[in-house]
């Protein structure tokens, strides 16, 4: 059988870094794709990959990607995020405009331009993942919720789309996960980042890499829609235990 391919994005850290070493275990040549290639570079070299600058926000540089593909069986489309925590009245444009560019516009750069060759591979198949704030929303979070709710419809609608080809659509949803991602939210700042978590264990990038690697290796027939994975201690964005002096 011929080596599998993926292609992973935001593979720089947290969840994407995981999901490639969970991937490259699993038998898969891992092309970790972002924008910090230092990191990628070091990534590649732990798991024996690829590593491959990539802006999705850039059509040039999807192209370049896409252009030095000779064969792929895996997209996973992670690149995205939160920035700030405004309400609607507070709203920053271009805070919005760079949410919407990456966890949408970006996700739908990357699979428009991937498909052929998903098609190409006989059983390709499309991992998007996405948070449970593609279902639910919170004060403050408009920006955030929206892109995600977004991208939640971009993967449902694909689905239909492709119902019939050699195609399979996974969405993958977690709640809370100790990752860059408050830090970056918040603008670098630690302490509020680390308030996000306080009192409660949180998810960790290898929790939803895992959830990743167990859908991309199901039987070609059968297509995992979509897993919600949150921590126990989160019911929902607004239902978390916090224990005392956490």
């Amino acid at each position: 059988m011929s080596e599998r391919v993926a292609v992973v994005t935001g593979a720089s850290a947290g969840i994407g870094a995981a999901t490639a070493r969970g991937l490259a275990a699993a038998g898969y040549r891992v092309i970790a794709a972002a924008r910090r290639l230092e990191r990628l570079e070091a990534l590649a070299a732990e798991i024996g990959g690829e590593p491959c600058r990539l802006d999705v926000t850039d059509p040039a540089s999807v192209a370049e990607l896409t252009a030095g593909l000779d064969r792929l069986d895996l997209l996973v489309n992670n690149a995205g995020g939160a920035l700030g925590l405004d309400p609607v009245e507070q709203s920053d444009d271009e805070r919005w405009r760079v949410m919407w560019e990456t966890n949408v516009l970006g996700l739908m750069r990357m699979t428009r331009a991937l498909l052929p060759a998903l098609r190409a591979a006989g059983n390709g198949h499309v991992i998007n993942v996405g948070s449970v704030s593609g279902f639910e929303i919170y004060t403050g979070g408009a920006g955030y919720t929206s892109v995600k709710h977004a991208a939640r419809a971009v993967t449902q609608t694909l689905r239909l789309e492709l119902l019939g080809e050699p195609i399979r659509i996974t969405e993958i949803n977690p709640g809370l996960v100790a990752t860059e991602f408050a830090l970056v939210r918040f603008g670098g700042d630690e302490e509020r980042a680390a308030a996000t978590y306080r009192g409660m264990t949180p998810l960790t990038g290898d929790d939803v890499a895992e959830c990743i690697v167990w859908a991309a290796g199901r039987p070609p027939h059968v297509n995992i829609d979509e897993i919600v994975v949150r921590p126990r201690d989160q019911a929902s964005v607004a239902h978390i235990h916090r224990r005392p002096g956490g």
